[in-house]
């Protein structure tokens, strides 16, 4: 009976043990294997601090939950054997890691970090240069992606992985990350349901930011800065696009923000600099554009003729070479309000608003777009003719492509 009583009080006490925080202090080159027996003798929801030091392995599997903190920032060196940390559990943490080298693949898009129908996992703090595809959530829901540093050696499209790459996950936050030299900074398809804010992504070979099929997300407050593309927005509704900023996104195809078959989404509160085309939209219907400000890039605004319940409100069309330019004279958008530094009317009754509408679409616009070439005689004496007859001849141009209520001094955003 004695023995009984001790055994009881023996399984209680194990019970009752909160989860341990195990410490490697170690900082040199580890054996090989060791981080994955590290993970596979800890407890569920233990906590690993993990000491600076090279751990050269690849396909660590993580399969309970844990929290993985590197301290000094220890380097997982996968040497291009496979991935780096795969997770599989639900609840796990990833801080504070050097992850390198994912092994480049035709057949596996292999990753520094990769969750596989997992939620509830955090990827905080982590530097993660030159990987095939960096941070990888297939079929996730709930977690957050954040803090970390993102770095690849620019190669070819074909050869580039994606920064941050999402497939079919819901309820996923982005932010505070820095990307750059990936494919896509971050690329998103059938994901439903997410935040990506607070990000810098800069010179990556596609594009910034990537929707396909991806409804009822929001991006806000990131930068886009030297990319092909800054961002493409494609097959997708229910997509808020606040507060960010766009620039010196260049080239024969470069756009801002590049809008294929959307419906029911915002545009608002946007910066658009020196981009080659600022927005650029075809085949988007249900879409409010406000308070943005369009400045100094080629193109302010391409909207083709397949676009329909579009309307532009207030925004700010400031130093453009061509504010706005269309494939066709049906036109089922609305412009009302915005201010366009080319307008030349008059304010006779003193309520800040021409009395006179504008048309943005130019005649030379038109001409150059179908005729590119002729962008050689822009701000020639040629334009300036064509700009006159343009005047004269104003059926040239689409004639319901208005703004009625064209602000006299730039809108206050």
């Amino acid at each position: 009976m004695k023995y009984s009583a001790i055994f009881f009080v023996i399984i209680v006490l194990v019970c009752v043990l909160p989860a341990q925080t195990v410490s490697d202090n170690s900082s040199a080159e580890k054996t090989s294997g060791i981080l994955q027996q590290k993970i596979d003798a800890a407890s569920p929801y233990d906590t690993l601090i993990i000491d600076g030091g090279i751990y050269k392995e690849f396909n660590v599997v993580i399969k309970k939950p844990l929290v993985i903190i590197g301290k000094n920032y220890p380097v997982l060196e996968i040497d291009y054997k496979g991935e780096g940390f795969i997770i599989e559990s639900d609840s796990v943490t990833i801080d504070g890691w050097v992850i390198q080298h994912s092994k480049p693949s035709d057949l596996h898009e292999n990753a520094a970090i990769r969750l596989s129908q997992v939620k509830h996992i955090q990827v905080l703090n982590n530097k993660i240069t030159d990987n095939y595809f960096c941070i990888y959530l297939a079929k996730s829901d709930s977690s957050i992606v954040k803090n970390n540093t993102i770095k690849s050696i620019p190669k070819s499209e074909n050869t580039s992985g994606n920064g941050v790459h999402l497939w079919k996950c819901d309820a996923i936050t982005i932010e505070n990350n820095t990307i750059t030299g990936t494919r896509d900074g971050i690329y998103l398809e059938f994901v439903s349901n997410s935040i990506i804010s607070g990000n810098n992504c800069f010179k990556n070979i596609r594009y910034g930011l990537h929707f396909m099929f991806s409804n009822d997300d929001a991006y806000l407050k990131n930068v886009f800065t030297e990319n092909g593309a800054g961002v493409a927005v494609m097959y997708s509704k229910g997509v808020q696009m606040h507060n960010n900023t766009f620039q010196k996104n260049r080239g024969s195809s470069s756009f801002g923000l590049l809008l294929k078959d959307i419906t029911d989404s915002e545009i608002e509160g946007n910066t658009f600099y020196d981009n080659a085309v600022a927005i650029h939209m075809e085949g988007s219907n249900r879409v409010l554009a406000k308070q943005n400000s369009i400045l100094e890039n080629g193109w302010g605004l391409v909207i083709t003729a397949n676009c329909t319940d579009v309307a532009f409100e207030k925004n700010n069309f400031i130093s453009n070479s061509f504010d706005v330019s269309t494939n066709g004279t049906l036109v089922l958008n609305t412009f009302n309000g915005n201010y366009w530094d080319k307008y030349e009317g008059y304010d006779l009754d003193r309520d800040a608003m021409g009395d006179v509408p504008y048309h943005p679409v130019s005649l030379f616009a038109i001409i150059v777009d179908k005729i590119p070439e002729a962008i050689m005689l822009y701000r020639s004496f040629a334009q300036y003719l064509i700009d006159k007859a343009e005047k004269i001849l104003p059926g040239l141009t689409p004639e319901n492509l208005v703004d009625k209520t064209p602000y006299m001094k730039p809108v206050q955003l």
